[in-house]
């Protein structure tokens, strides 16, 4: 629009805004012209109190009758209802106290679907906005601390029990076979095959777990393969202490159950290894009453390792039958060595510790399903230790608290069975100290630390047993205990941050 637009008054009581539209020849005002008016209404009252917005339509000048054509628009005046917006300010506190803006309040509001009839006849206001700053100025601030998270580290016990059962398990194989052999002459062949495949298992139950993160597919693809290569090497490895005896099938079934057993631990198939085991378990459990005889004594060991075998076989191929995922960067062969280097160091000082007390390595075999536990519950205290700290000193203090209730936890229950059976307690505590140590720190990734300290005090003690023989018994718990404390020491030096468990 181009025209003059003067501002002329329109009688007594109104003042008139004309717009006269371009194009058109202006013309002398007179008091009869056509007016459309717009009239906002300020207040119910007297007319002299009204404003009118007046609308010029330009045109012929006629006459009009005394009385103007006018239409009126009157906009309404909203009065807030203070009791009605009292009562929602007391029913929606627990929204509105922790709010930091009036604008969360309205995206509250809005949330719940209120709509703008109940906002303007309800509670007297012309909008949402308006609403939410009236509820907001009313409702102090309060922020509330965060509920408790659940514990991401919340240990399956049942699981972890049967753990250590299962561990232990495979020995009552020697308990129903032991008359068939004779222990003198095949036993260094055994134990060979089974410390090159305890050492071997941890190293590829590690890559396992890093291929996890990629899949289930090619976590089984790795522990095909490597079982598989596994049985072989911890076979060849006692083929010079089994010659060309029957012994060597033996070894070579032994190897063969450690391979599949593996498998499944790592995959979570315990159950289903529970219950390959049935026939080892009942024909064990049935011989102080029952003399089975040799084919009974060779045939349960050999069908609970065909049925372990049918299971890991099976777990195996369903992994396999999972889609793989995109292929990515595989995890270094060299980040498994650490963990294999435990196995074998582990492998000799529990060896060493069952040649002075064999029924005190029973116990220690059962107690790593607890072991496993504890490792669980200590993660998920430390991170409910970053909550409750807050300088790097508390946490410390702390973090120690933490590892000496978790080893004292983990020791209590194997003292008492040390004293049960007549076994010497401090080589057992020592032992099973440096073992559940070494787990923690692998457990948050600092492998070779543990791997290091456990290889020297193999190394040490295995060397003082087998190079001069008597030895003082005091040999192996020295060597246990001094790698326990440091241990001890790096995990506090490692863990004793709150970076690790953020």
């Amino acid at each position: 629009m181009s025209g003059p637009m003067p501002l002329e008054p329109h009688g007594s009581d109104q003042e008139t805004l004309a717009i006269r539209l371009a194009g058109e020849p202006r013309r002398t005002r007179t008091r009869h012209d056509r007016t459309v008016a717009l009239r906002r209404l300020e207040a119910p009252g007297p007319r002299r109190h009204d404003t009118t917005v007046a609308l010029r339509r330009s045109g012929p000048v006629q006459a009009a009758p005394r009385h103007d054509a006018t239409m009126t628009l009157r906009t309404p005046r909203y009065e807030p209802d203070e009791e009605q917006i009292d009562l929602l300010a007391a029913d929606l506190a627990d929204h509105i106290g922790p709010a930091v803006h009036p604008y969360e309040v309205a995206a509250f509001l809005e949330a719940e679907g209120m709509p703008v009839e109940v906002i303007r006849q309800r509670y007297g206001h012309p909008n949402l906005f308006s609403l939410a700053s009236a509820l907001y100025d009313r409702v102090p601030r309060v922020f509330p601390e965060p509920g408790r998270a659940a514990d991401p580290w919340r240990p399956d016990t049942v699981r972890c029990l049967l753990r250590g059962v299962l561990f232990a398990l495979p020995g009552l194989a020697y308990l129903l076979a032991a008359p068939l052999w004779q222990t003198a002459r095949h036993a260094p062949a055994l134990i060979v095959a089974a410390v090159v495949s305890w050492a071997w298992g941890q190293a590829l139950g590690h890559r396992a777990h890093l291929r996890m993160t990629a899949g289930r597919h090619e976590a089984g693809r790795t522990l095909l393969a490597g079982s598989s290569l596994g049985a072989v090497v911890a076979t060849a490895a006692a083929l010079p202490a089994a010659g060309a005896s029957p012994v060597l099938f033996v070894v070579a079934a032994q190897s063969l159950y450690l391979a599949a057993a593996g498998v499944l631990l790592v995959l979570a198939r315990e159950r289903l290894l529970l219950a390959a085991l049935g026939p080892l378990v009942a024909g064990a459990v049935a011989l102080p009453w029952w003399e089975p005889g040799p084919a009974a004594r060779l045939g349960l060991p050999l069908l609970a390792l065909a049925a372990t075998l049918a299971a890991a076989g099976r777990t195996l191929r369903e992994a396999l039958a999972v889609p793989p995922a995109a292929e990515g960067p595989r995890p270094r062969p060299g980040a498994s060595v650490p963990y294999g280097v435990f196995g074998l160091s582990a492998a000799v000082l529990v060896l060493l510790e069952g040649r002075r007390d064999p029924y005190a390595v029973i116990a220690l075999t059962v107690s790593m399903g607890p072991a496993e536990w504890l490792l669980y519950r200590y993660r998920g205290w430390s991170v409910a230790a970053l909550r409750v700290t807050a300088t790097p000193a508390a946490f410390l203090l702390r973090s120690a608290g933490i590892l000496a209730l978790c080893l004292s936890a983990y020791l209590v229950p194997l003292l008492a069975a040390a004293l049960l059976m007549d076994a010497d307690p401090a080589a057992l505590l020592l032992l099973a100290a440096t073992l559940w140590t070494a787990l923690l720190l692998q457990a948050f990734g600092d492998a070779w630390p543990s791997a290091a300290v456990c290889l020297a005090a193999a190394g040490s003690a295995g060397a003082v047993t087998l190079l001069n023989p008597p030895v003082h018994p005091a040999v192996f718990p020295v060597c246990c205990g001094a790698a326990a404390l440091l241990l001890t020491a790096c995990a506090l030096r490692l863990l004793g941050r709150p970076a690790p468990h953020a």
